[in-house]
């Protein structure tokens, strides 16, 4: 291995843990968009350290334990120089398809089993995956706050919470980071939440905030998803997805003039949004790292902030965020 590269650093909320200002999203090493298999997965979760970009993101239904097992290989005799987060609460169902579960003796079983294949003592960042209607909110982050006790988690994390579901679990323990989608092409619910964030003094980590590659210009039809699970979502069907190409052109248009590639134009824009909020764009390509890592270096004037972001107001893109069903899941 290397020396790590230091990144420019961003602070996750107003009494939380400094990490670097772009990190990983790990989901793309679990197959989700195309095969990836271990010796890949290794390969690149090593060269994000080496890079610096050492917030690594994980779940436990990534490859339903796949991705955390593969996390804790890549990180062993290296766990002080990562910042480590990973999620519980979506289940898999008998019946088929997935659930969720945050009752307060699954959030202790759930904590147990993503330790063991993380192979670490103490997890970082701990994030409830999916708010769960059916369990109060206090609970679940009762159940949570244990786990800060018992020194099994540093800080607790949120993700797709609606700003109610956070002020009540922030009441219970302070949440340190809600992360959810944010992108130039989704902005209404993760600013509807972050106006809530920020009066709390709570962090935001951005995920799929290249509008799964939409924004990076490298898709041009439909079939360049028809292998994954993006053929399921609405925004990448038919009309949807030509709509949202026809907004992606902007982006390739205003890149071109900055000297940047698309991807790092938004994720600069994404940057100039807060220093209070942490993109972790996913990949599962050492070139892709790179070039999204490009970003910090690319600098928007407040006229080009400006700019984009009335290119792409509230409710711009074409289609829902996930399929009909998934989206009760999200923002509750």
């Amino acid at each position: 291995m290397t020396a790590t590269t230091s990144l420019p650093r961003r602070k996750l909320g107003k009494n939380g843990p400094e990490v670097s200002a772009v990190g990983t999203g790990l989901m793309s090493l679990s197959g989700i968009y195309g095969a990836s298999d271990e010796a890949n997965g290794l390969d690149f979760i090593h060269h994000a350290i080496e890079r610096g970009a050492t917030f690594l993101d994980s779940a436990d239904m990534y490859g339903w334990g796949q991705n955390e097992t593969l996390v804790g290989k890549a990180i062993a005799g290296q766990r002080d120089k990562v910042f480590l987060a990973t999620k519980f609460g979506q289940i898999r169902l008998e019946s088929g398809g997935n659930g969720v579960d945050g009752r307060p003796e699954y959030v202790m079983q759930a904590c147990e089993a993503s330790l063991k294949r993380l192979n670490v003592d103490v997890i970082d960042l701990y994030f409830q995956h999916r708010v769960d209607t059916n369990v109060p909110i206090e609970e679940t982050v009762g159940a949570m706050a244990k786990l800060v006790e018992q020194g099994k988690v540093r800080y607790l994390g949120l993700s797709e919470a609606s700003p109610d579901s956070i002020r009540r679990a922030h009441k219970t323990h302070p949440i340190t980071a809600v992360e959810s989608e944010y992108s130039l092409m989704y902005r209404k619910d993760a600013e509807e939440a972050l106006e809530t964030m920020r009066a709390l003094g709570i962090g935001f980590v951005a995920y799929s905030p290249l509008g799964r590659s939409f924004l990076t210009g490298t898709l041009r039809s439909v079939e360049d998803v028809a292998k994954d699970r993006r053929s399921d979502h609405p925004r990448f069907k038919g009309e949807n997805f030509e709509r949202n190409l026809s907004l992606v052109n902007i982006v390739e248009t205003m890149a071109k003039a900055k000297g940047c590639t698309p991807a790092q134009l938004a994720l600069a824009w994404l940057l100039a949004q807060g220093d209070d909020i942490v993109p972790i764009p996913g990949t599962k390509r050492k070139e892709r790292l790179d070039e999204n890592l490009g970003a910090l270096d690319v600098t928007l004037s407040a006229a080009e902030v400006k700019q984009l972001t009335d290119a792409f107001p509230q409710g711009a893109a074409a289609g829902l965020r996930y399929p009909e069903g998934q989206m009760k899941t999200i923002h509750v």
